[in-house]
């Protein structure tokens, strides 16, 4: 299933998503509610990230964290290829409590958005072939064990030092959280965090990294993308996630996943 060269790959391994892209395509600002990290194999390209701009080029280890607002745009005209992995935050939780005592899913990260690691790289290729191919019984075991050395390489726990957010703000954010379909107005927003509109537009997207719409079309799209998941009809998704019509959701679903729609629900149908 492929969509400028981006296609979606099934995987081995429950919780774990594959995909692999060769595209010029620049990706608006987005967040994943998994963890991702990836290889680049040809060219390079510059992104947004929880740390800042990054630049990574061929051979380089890329990572998200869920929720981070990141994008992404290719540096030159021949753009870029990557193989990508997103793992779902209650498997790297279950992966961490082997890995080393005391993590928890809150208190673990990547924290490097680009890493230049020959020995990583061939780790993350063999990591992704055991995930997208072979016997399916075998290479199931072989997929667990590959995953869970990587993973002890690269992830490191920050407890107690996440990003904070304000009270007032997460209060807010949870109004989005609990029900994305909802007509929240910035006036509603605002007096939930104890702010003014203008205090709460700028506390908010310093928090967050989005505007409160921008961060409310985000938990759209992820709700219509797991509704789509689960067999649902894509004017259904549309709806049932508060797009005012098919059209506009498959604008921003291009525009943070790199496919349309219809081509991600063939890919996991």
């Amino acid at each position: 299933m492929e969509n400028k060269r981006i296609r979606l790959l099934r995987c081995r391994r429950s919780g774990v998503e594959a995909v692999t892209a060769d595209t010029t395509l620049v990706f608006g600002r987005h967040t994943h509610d998994q963890f991702g990290v990836g290889l680049i194999e040809r060219g390079a390209q510059k992104s947004a990230s929880g740390r800042g701009v990054v630049e990574a080029s061929a051979g380089d280890i890329i990572t998200v964290n869920p929720g981070e607002v990141h994008d992404g745009a290719p540096i030159g005209d021949g753009g870029r290829s990557w193989r990508m992995l997103y793992l779902n935050p209650e498997l790297v939780a279950e992966l961490t409590a082997d890995i080393a005592e005391g993590w928890t899913a809150t208190a673990v990260e990547f924290t490097q958005p680009a890493v230049s690691d020959r020995r990583m790289a061939d780790g993350f290729r063999k990591l992704f072939q055991a995930m997208t191919a072979g016997d399916a019984v075998h290479d199931g075991l072989k997929a667990d064990e590959t995953l869970l050395l990587f993973l002890g390489g690269l992830l490191q726990t920050k407890a107690g030092e996440g990003r904070s957010v304000p009270a007032g703000i997460a209060s807010a954010r949870a109004l989005i959280d609990d029900d994305p379909v909802a007509a929240l107005s910035l006036t509603a927003l605002a007096h939930e965090a104890g702010l003014s509109r203008y205090q709460f537009l700028r506390a908010f997207a310093r928090a967050t990294g989005l505007t409160p719409h921008a961060y409310l079309m985000q938990r759209r799209i992820h709700r219509a993308r797991q509704l789509i998941g689960r067999g649902a009809r894509l004017a259904d998704a549309a709806a049932d996630s508060g797009f005012s019509d098919q059209s506009h959701m498959t604008r921003l679903f291009v525009r943070s996943f790199g496919i349309a729609p219809g081509t991600y629900a063939k890919a996991v149908g």
